[in-house]
């Protein structure tokens, strides 16, 4: 067996990529939209395995745009999260923050943080390497809800 991707279920298709790909920095490997099925299917990967995603045809992410969203309540098939290793966490939670993301559990160590899609999915963002050195304005900051 071989690892595939994770799939989450979308409904907004726009705030979600503006999500994964403007904010998070995943970009588009391939697309299909099924008119019979009434759905849509986007799949991402990370800059660095785009490359072998376009190759080998295994992306990392697949947003399902439901056309019918009705049909697909939300929080629907429930899963753990997602996560990616990115190489500055503070800089990566301060880009999400700008752009409007709250940072739910703030990397005070250096090395974790969560965060939610539009979707309500719960990211884990850790650190490359080793932790960073605890600094402010994250060390201090009390988790906010849940993730």
């Amino acid at each position: 067996m071989r690892y595939l991707h994770t799939m989450v279920r979308v409904h907004d298709l726009d705030a979600s990529m503006h999500f994964y790909c403007e904010l998070l920095g995943l970009v588009e490997v391939n697309r299909y939209d099924s008119t019979g099925g009434r759905f849509t299917l986007v799949y991402l990967a990370s800059a660095s395995d785009s490359d072998r995603a376009r190759a080998d045809k295994t992306p990392v992410l697949e947003l399902t745009y439901n056309w019918d969203p009705e049909d697909y309540p939300l929080p629907g098939r429930a899963f753990g999260h997602l996560a990616y290793g990115v190489d500055d966490i503070y800089a990566t939670c301060r880009r999400l923050e700008d752009g409007g993301v709250t940072i739910l559990r703030p990397p005070r160590d250096g090395h974790m943080a969560f965060i939610r899609s539009p979707d309500g999915i719960s990211i884990e963002l850790l650190q490359d390497g080793e932790s960073l050195a605890p600094a402010e304005p994250w060390a201090s900051r009390p988790n906010v809800g849940d993730w």
